[in-house]
């Protein structure tokens, strides 16, 4: 396993480096100039052009990026134009904020969608199934900012059982976790039910019940400890990909998380902060794709690395 895991950290580096450098293009290909952006349109051209020359604008792309590059490696993301303050340091303000929103939005995932999943599956081609399609497609297909704004303002708004939005205890996460949960718990249904189908044809699970095993012992014994990997490997990303880019929903819920600042950064051209958050949230898809590997063989004792 120790050279699985060495061969799986090398891959991520060259990855990471990969997403530094397309991140790195697309940031600097933006029209914008961000000195000019940060003093105003009443500044000066030769105002633009000091701070231009202060933030290192003024040099080669190639010359930036290896700049950029070597900060990295020592750990320095840079410093916000906007804000004036090191990258890191503003992630650290706000990544526990995203990551209990992430965390309440994969809770609510599988909440919803693990036991739609196996429903489904044990009543496949039934009208539950049908039904069930059916909510799951209308799940799929509802944007994420929709689903938020219909939330805000009837459980909000109109019935005031939770904040309309801003940041503070668990109450300002329920809503924002429930948008994620209702549009992407579809996902883990038709995922889960697929999976299912497929065990619960298998040979184990006739021997099972011949033997006279539960209902309830086949189903979560046998069939759903099986069919539940492909769900462990979704999930995992998942979580990765809502741990750094909740954009949309902190944006909407006015959530003072990693993916809102993102949204600012982007607004005011402050590419530090873009790579920075871009680059982390690489970091946590990356890391978990590998975690999730390597809980492949406890879920499953067949397989091997």
């Amino acid at each position: 396993m120790a050279s699985y895991i060495v061969r799986r950290l090398g891959g991520a580096v060259i990855v990471l480096f990969g997403i530094t450098v397309i991140t790195f293009i697309l940031a600097y290909a933006v029209p914008a100039d961000p000195a000019r952006l940060i003093l105003g349109m009443k500044a000066s051209q030769a105002q633009v052009v000091a701070l231009r020359h202060q933030l290192g604008l003024d040099q080669p792309l190639i010359v930036q990026y290896w700049h950029y590059l070597i900060n990295v490696l020592h750990g320095n993301l840079g410093k916000s134009y906007t804000l004036d303050l090191p990258v890191t340091t503003l992630i650290g303000q706000r990544v526990l904020l995203t990551a209990q929103l992430a965390l309440a939005a994969w809770l609510f995932e599988l909440a919803i969608g693990i036991p739609i999943g196996i429903i489904s599956a044990l009543k496949d081609r039934k009208l539950t199934d049908h039904i069930v399609n059916i909510v799951a497609l209308i799940g799929i297909s509802l944007p994420v900012f929709f689903v938020g704004l219909e939330l805000m303002y009837w459980v909000a708004f109109k019935a005031g059982l939770f904040p309309v939005g801003g940041t503070g205890g668990l109450a300002y996460i329920i809503l924002p976790g429930l948008t994620y949960g209702i549009t992407g718990a579809a996902y883990y249904s038709r995922l889960l039910k697929s999976s299912m189908i497929d065990v619960l044809q298998q040979d184990y699970i006739r021997t099972a019940k011949a033997k006279g095993a539960s209902a309830s012992r086949v189903v979560f014994g046998h069939a759903l400890r099986n069919a539940i990997i492909p769900v462990v490997t979704y999930g995992a990303t998942d979580i990765a990909a809502l741990f750094g880019g909740v954009v949309v929903i902190e944006d909407v819920f006015s959530y003072a998380g990693i993916g809102q600042m993102a949204v600012q950064a982007i607004n005011t051209s402050d590419i530090p902060v873009i790579m920075g958050t871009v680059l982390f949230a690489a970091v946590f898809v990356v890391l978990f794709n590998i975690l999730v590997d390597l809980l492949y063989g406890l879920i499953d004792p067949r397989i091997s690395y």
